[in-house]
């Protein structure tokens, strides 16, 4: 397999079939696929300084090139002098093309960047197939200048899959072009 092959393409061409061989799946409808990339920056400080809200959103919105959303607090904690409807982070949805360009980018550009990196847990999965992974700091991908971070945020990415079981989940997340650990 290719890295330079769309992954969506190396999706239907080559992965739907080894997933099929694997599991013995009588209905091509049970070959597991990707659903979903939810990518999320949540940043206390962001409810006292505005311009750091927007910020965050507006580096979530080039990391993902979509359009980002604030998060808001859904409740007051007074300990933490966090009042309802303050902005506390950003989100964003991935599907199609979209997603699948962003994990592409996030295989071949971004975990290669990660100082010492040796792959990713195969641990970070949630019984259900899906899969997430966090990232120390938003400057690890191109998108980002690093004379624009006023200060380092994590970044959590969420892979949902249709996935039954997590050891479907990362056969499929393998044939993708995830480096997990051995």
């Amino acid at each position: 397999m290719t890295v330079t092959k769309n992954l969506k393409k190396r999706y239907e061409e080559d992965a739907k079939k080894a997933l099929q061989e694997k599991f013995k799946y009588a209905n091509v409808h049970q070959i597991p696929r990707l659903e979903k990339i939810v990518l999320n920056m949540g940043v206390g400080e962001a409810c006292h300084n505005s311009k750091l809200a927007e910020s965050i959103v507006g580096q979530l919105t080039r990391i993902a090139g979509q359009k980002a959303l604030a998060t808001k607090a859904k409740k007051s904690i007074a300990a933490f002098k966090l009042r309802e409807g303050m902005p506390v982070g950003a989100m964003v949805t991935l599907r199609g093309d979209r997603m699948y360009d962003f994990l592409q980018k996030l295989n071949c550009v971004v975990l290669p960047r990660i100082r010492d990196f040796r792959g990713i847990s195969p641990k970070s999965f949630d019984g259900r197939g899906n899969y997430t992974l966090g990232l120390k700091e938003q400057s690890l991908f191109p998108e980002i200048k690093y004379d624009e971070i006023d200060s380092v945020h994590g970044l959590n990415i969420s892979i949902i899959t249709t996935a039954k079981t997590d050891e479907e989940a990362r056969a499929l997340l393998s044939e993708l072009g995830m480096p997990f650990k051995k």
